[in-house]
């Protein structure tokens, strides 16, 4: 009762779609064994709908708590939905090893489904982070009986977004470390952790040699944790067994992709959609103003992907898989949607991503100034790193979404290891839309650093706003430096969709890292997870004609010409 009374009131408060009944049947812990006998729990929400398609949301977070909402909500529009722990999780045996048995799960799942009297012949997968990577590592395999999928804030190949810029994100790997193990202790120890403030995991970002970092956060060895550290480098074989992404092309079933600007997996998202995009198909592509933990985020997903579903797996018998459609999508709506941030910005249909746009180079100057003109001579500006106290790491993609997305930077501009070059007042609006990169020429007295480059919108009233943002590890072998000792550094962040507004400025910030979001740099070349030793170093940005440092924006076509120079 209390179930259905919660999805009556989450209904109303969401907008959803009318329920098409209210009669819900569930079955809890069932068991599906796979092909190595491990058992693995399984909830079923049966409408009582005859001939309704599947819904597959495979999980390592529980089938309790809002998933059981989820899953009602959609078992009263309509479908059968089955929800099951991944193994090593909510009940299921076996040991969890992330990426690992995804795909043979999945099938064996897939063949339990076959055999069950309800099932019609057609079903649809939906979830958000690692649950839309179970989807993808099903989804090339999964036959002409996989009709939909709604992936968000996911991605088919996890190994970039662990590694970004060849660096490692710590935050992101630790935390979601720690949020597994939680799931092992009892409800009220670990309220107790929450309410303290966690501070094993706030010691663990801390603590050196990363080797030991999770037994601080969590009290034991995590083997996947270690094995990241041991299999970092881009040739590790590790990732090449678990990533999806070389089966993309595989892929048949209309995909729903939703994401947010500030979410730790919106460039491999975006890849994704590339990639699809190069097989002919047409996904559907959302991105709003969220981080990987926003609450509008889910309500978008939820509405979107109800509607998605609703699309591609209603009268089955009438549905033809076609991954290849022109236009619109299935409901006439523009194939991409994005929401331009900053002030004036609001919600934007285009017809691809990315949309058609000019680059325009945005030169560092002396003085501190940001100008589209040509670089001038100039000496360089330059600052002392010290990881023994690190940058730290404020806003942007994080996996905790209160820590996450646009804050204030001026504390850590402040700071004497963080350059900025700001432009002039704005008189008119400038939108940038697309994919963002910056060309830093920098000389250092280390062969071993990061370069973090960062992207602020500046208001009126002075506060500096990050809109985007990446991370490159340095090193001699993959940036070797030339006879006068500078390296050219390409710095790749994050694709954005922005409206910097008249009256405000462009900021531009460079230093040698973000912890604890990424791991600081030792400055040694010691291996990721043994090193202790911590040097410090100088470097200089470099701005001259012969370097001419930049970032470059695509700039939109109804942005019209830069708006200052």
């Amino acid at each position: 009762m209390l179930d259905r009374f919660a999805a009556r009131l989450a209904a109303a408060t969401l907008r959803l779609p009318p329920a098409r009944t209210r009669r819900v049947a569930v079955d809890r812990d069932l068991a599906v064994r796979a092909r190595d006998g491990v058992i693995l729990r399984t909830d079923h929400y049966a409408p009582d709908l005859p001939g309704a398609p599947t819904v597959l949301i495979r999980t390592p977070y529980g089938r309790g708590g809002p998933m059981r909402l989820l899953c009602r909500l959609a078992a009263e529009r309509g479908f059968h939905v089955v929800i099951q722990s991944c193994r090593g999780t909510g009940g299921s045996s076996g040991r969890f090893d992330p990426f690992v048995h995804e795909r043979d799960d999945g099938l064996d799942t897939l063949d339990w489904l076959r055999r069950q009297r309800w099932w019609s012949g057609a079903f649809g997968m939906f979830g958000a982070s690692y649950q839309g990577f179970v989807q993808w590592a099903l989804a090339a395999d999964a036959g002409e009986e996989l009709r939909a999928m709604v992936a968000v804030i996911t991605a088919s190949a996890m190994r970039d977004s662990t590694y970004a810029g060849e660096s490692f994100a710590l935050d992101t790997v630790l935390t979601w470390t720690e949020l597994l193990q939680a799931q092992t202790v009892p409800w009220l120890a670990r309220q107790w952790e929450l309410k303290r403030g966690q501070p094993r995991l706030v010691a663990a970002l801390s603590h050196l040699p990363l080797v030991e970092a999770d037994r601080v956060a969590t009290g034991v060895t995590v083997p996947f944790f270690q094995e990241w550290l041991r299999h970092h480098t881009p040739d590790s074989d590790y990732w090449r067994s678990r990533d999806a992404d070389d089966r993309l092309h595989r892929v048949r079933a209309p995909v729903a992709m939703v994401s947010g600007w500030h979410d730790i997996f919106l460039p491999a998202q975006l890849r994704d959609y590339a990639a699809l995009r190069a097989t002919g198909a047409r996904p559907r592509l959302i991105v709003g103003p969220w981080t990987h933990g926003s609450p509008g985020l889910f309500v978008a997903a939820l509405r979107e992907g109800l509607r998605w579903l609703d699309t591609h797996l209603s009268d089955t018998d009438d549905v033809r898989v076609d991954p290849r459609p022109s236009g619109a999508d299935a409901g006439g709506e523009a194939p991409v949607r994005v929401h331009l941030g900053g002030a004036g910005g609001g919600w934007r249909d285009l017809p691809d991503w990315p949309p058609p746009a000019r680059e325009v180079r945005w030169h560092l100057h002396p003085g501190q100034a940001l100008r589209t003109s040509v670089a001038v001579p100039s000496p360089p500006d330059g600052f002392w790193y010290d990881p023994a106290d690190p940058t730290p790491s404020l806003g942007g993609p994080l996996l905790v979404a209160q820590r996450a997305g646009p804050v204030d930077n001026r504390p850590v501009e402040a700071r004497a290891d963080v350059l900025t070059w700001t432009s002039a007042p704005l008189h008119r609006a400038v939108e940038v839309v697309g994919p963002v990169r910056a060309e830093i020429h920098l000389r250092s007295e280390l062969s071993y650093l990061d370069l973090f480059v960062r992207l602020c919108d500046v208001d009126r009233r002075g506060r500096s706003w990050n809109v985007c943002d990446g991370l490159v590890r340095l090193d001699p072998v993959r940036f070797p430096a030339d006879d006068t000792g500078v390296v050219l550094v390409p710095v790749e962040l994050w694709p954005t969709a922005h409206r910097f507004a008249p009256g405000h400025r462009l900021r531009l910030q460079v230093s040698g890292g973000a912890h604890p979001r990424y791991a600081r740099n030792p400055g040694t070349g010691e291996p990721l997870g043994a090193a202790v030793a911590l040097r410090a170093g100088y470097r200089e940005i470099l701005h001259d004609p012969e370097h001419p440092s930049a970032v470059v924006l695509p700039i939109v076509a109804s942005a019209g010409q830069p708006a200052t120079s």
